[in-house]
């Protein structure tokens, strides 16, 4: 049995914001592993142990560069939100966002190996990452990119330098805009229902039996008869299709006339929107979080032994 930190819970409510105990429940029952316990949660908890599951722990910034037709979107990741102020920082993610685009490198290493200068470093783009991590005492890298240069036109959308949505579209600019910036609030995971990756789906319909099961267990204990298996096949099915309505991006109600879909709203202005990528920084990359109560106990114990 795995043991269960102070930390570890501390790590599980940041992203579930379930109880205190709720959540050392959880990872006791999944023996420490935090995917798991998570999904425990959502089971017991249903919504409420997803609201914060957008949080992300990583430091970074998110930037975008548009021209016509060309485009690119970057992240680029450092270890302190203090560096994302960074005049230096800041101009070296901007100029690899405008390199990636002009120069189309296949990926991170290549990008690195573009010809640039900044602040006294050079001749590459990677000398000048490595020259910056020793002026301003703290690493840093280049992440993930998407290069765009295609037919469709482009729309760009920056929540602060957190965010970045590029849309691929025909038609109006600025409902395209508008689309990006829905995006960025809304966070979809495809275009439609039936882009949504099976993976997600399974996941949804794995949580959705669970709370039904759960559901069983308690009107078990009150005495209550269980529901026919048609029907409780027919609730699972019916939060998988909620979820996915809620995630395709066409379905979702317009964050600036939620009377009416993002697809309908496109539709009114004759403007079809091809694909769209979405980059939230550190999304996916988790902190370490110290176990400081261990940590303190480890070096007390590593002072005895050596008394």
């Amino acid at each position: 049995m795995a043991a269960i930190t102070a930390s570890m819970v501390a790590e599980l409510r940041g992203k579930t914001d379930a109880p205190m105990m709720e959540c050392k429940k959880a990872l006791t029952e999944a023996d420490g592993d935090m995917v798991k316990a998570e999904e425990l949660l959502r089971i017991k908890l249903g919504n409420k142990a997803g609201k914060a599951s957008s949080r992300v722990t990583a430091e970074g910034v998110v930037t975008s560069y548009i021209n016509g037709n060309l485009g690119a979107l970057l992240e680029v990741n450092c270890e302190t939100d203090f560096v994302t102020k960074n005049d230096s920082f800041l101009a070296l993610a901007n100029a690899a966002a405008e390199l990636i685009a002009k120069n189309n490198p296949a990926d991170v290493a290549a990008l690195g190996a573009i010809a640039y200068s900044q602040d006294g470093f050079g001749p590459t783009l990677e000398d000048v990452r490595k020259g910056l991590i020793g002026k301003i005492g703290e690493n840093m890298s280049f992440r993930r990119f998407k290069r765009f240069d295609g037919a469709a036109k482009l729309a760009a959308y920056l929540h602060g330098t957190r965010i970045g949505v590029v849309v691929e579209f025909d038609g109006d600019e600025t409902a395209a805009k508008d689309v990006a910036m829905h995006i960025a609030a809304m966070k979809p995971v495809a275009l439609t229902s039936s882009d949504v990756p099976a993976e997600l789906i399974e996941k949804e319909r794995a949580v959705a039996a669970g709370k039904a099961e759960e559901d069983r267990k308690v009107a078990e204990a009150a005495g209550k008869p269980a529901q026919p298996a048609e029907i409780v096949a027919k609730r699972i099915e019916g939060g998988v299709q909620k979820y996915l309505k809620e995630v395709s991006l066409f379905n979702q109600p317009f964050v600036k006339n939620d009377k009416q879909t993002v697809e309908q709203m496109l539709k009114t202005v004759g403007t079809s929107v091809k694909a769209f990528t979405l980059y939230v920084v550190g999304e996916g990359i988790e902190k370490k979080v110290d176990d400081f109560a261990a940590e303190v106990a480890a070096q007390v114990a590593a002072a005895k032994a050596a008394a």
